[in-house]
């Protein structure tokens, strides 16, 4: 199901407020600046740990106070009415304390295998027109959820990196380097491999969403791994040596990954509107959300800021009718109620926030 309840305290304008959402279709309504956008926001710190609108703390915790809690209770296992609790409490400062299962957790790393959570919102199109770092994000999203290493792989990954880079700005010989090589470029290819296996399976389901919200283009997807792979990657790192050291970082691995997206043979960034930019993005993260709930016992839930901007009529229909046959949780703002009228199924629930009061109805 998801998320099962949240409470709120001193979360932005809302000062203190809770709901108990439906499996399926919640649809929060208020004007802007009312506090419904924050709803979203405060589920997604509940998932990732972190806010999407804004990278200070600071601006999310209320007026006047030092910190804000969440509270929340999530269904975490398809088929399994046993829940687990998540416990969020940030200060101004940053400091943070976690509990999961009334237990103290060290890592926010640690929340999206519980809360899996896809977010489409009004910028969501910097996905296919900003540089890789997003992209690659999006793809180890999805291999998170399916590939057990995979995170401890990428962690090790991630502390090999920072070694190597500090070796090329220290200035030293390559002799030194050699054996951080070795087991980067091991990790690298472990890395590459599993987001090459996950992209294989998930494209023909990305395509055929594409298809329906932007039938009139030809799309075509490709993984760039980071390096050429026809050759070993410890073998490009050493004979980049010189070039990474007078660089001070690493030019290439799977840091450097990217997938590159094209429509009718343009790179798409180039050739759509913003408004289908939004459709590509909905139909790659829907799919993302498909793809979990036919490999592993977890549902995504999905948060849809702002539902009808930059989409006509037809495509709010066409998006509404995926997200009700994916039968994931979703959570929907919107100004007016006429704006989300293809949402409105059997079992759905409505809210109102006004003035930071969140009023089931």
């Amino acid at each position: 199901m998801g998320l099962v309840k949240l409470n709120l305290t001193d979360f932005r304008n809302i000062k203190q407020a809770s709901m108990q959402p439906a499996a399926g279709v919640n649809i929060i309504l208020g004007e802007n600046g009312s506090g419904k956008s924050s709803v979203l926001e405060a589920i997604h710190y509940l998932g990732l740990g972190r806010s999407f609108r804004t990278h200070l703390t600071s601006r999310v915790v209320q007026h006047g106070e030092k910190d804000f809690t969440l509270f929340s209770q999530c269904q975490q296992f398809l088929n399994d009415e046993q829940t687990t609790s998540i416990g969020l409490k940030k200060s101004k400062s940053s400091d943070t304390e976690l509990k999961i299962a009334g237990q103290k957790a060290e890592r926010l790393a640690e929340l999206p295998g519980i809360l899996p959570l896809q977010l489409i919102h009004p910028e969501s199109f910097t996905l296919l027109s900003s540089g890789p770092k997003l992209r690659r994000q999006f793809v180890d999203w999805g291999v998170f959820h399916v590939e057990p290493e995979f995170f401890a792989t990428w962690a090790k990954l991630t502390r090999l990196l920072k070694q190597r880079n500090a070796i090329l700005k220290s200035g030293r010989r390559y002799a030194e380097l050699a054996y951080w090589d070795k087991e980067f470029a091991a990790q690298g290819t472990i890395i590459a491999q599993m987001r090459r296996s996950y992209l294989e399976q998930l494209n023909p389901i990305i395509k055929s969403a594409l298809a329906d919200f932007l039938p009139e283009y030809d799309f075509d997807i490709r993984y760039h791994p980071g390096w050429d792979s026809d050759i070993e990657l410890a073998d490009l790192l050493k004979q980049n040596f010189m070039r990474d050291q007078q660089l001070g970082y690493t030019s290439l691995g799977p840091q450097k990954a990217d997938i590159r997206i094209r429509a009718n043979g343009v790179p798409a960034h180039d050739i759509l509107s913003r408004g289908q930019l939004k459709l590509a993005v909905c139909a790659m993260r829907l799919s993302q959300g498909l793809f979990l709930s036919q490999h592993s016992n977890k549902r995504c839930t999905f948060l849809i800021d702002d539902f009808s901007s930059e989409l006509d009529d037809s495509k709010r229909k066409l998006l509404a009718q995926y997200l009700i046959e994916s039968k994931a949780q979703v959570f929907v703002t919107a100004i007016e109620k006429s704006q989300v009228t293809a949402l409105l199924t059997e079992g759905c629930k409505m809210f109102h926030v006004e003035h930071g009061k969140l009023i089931e109805f």
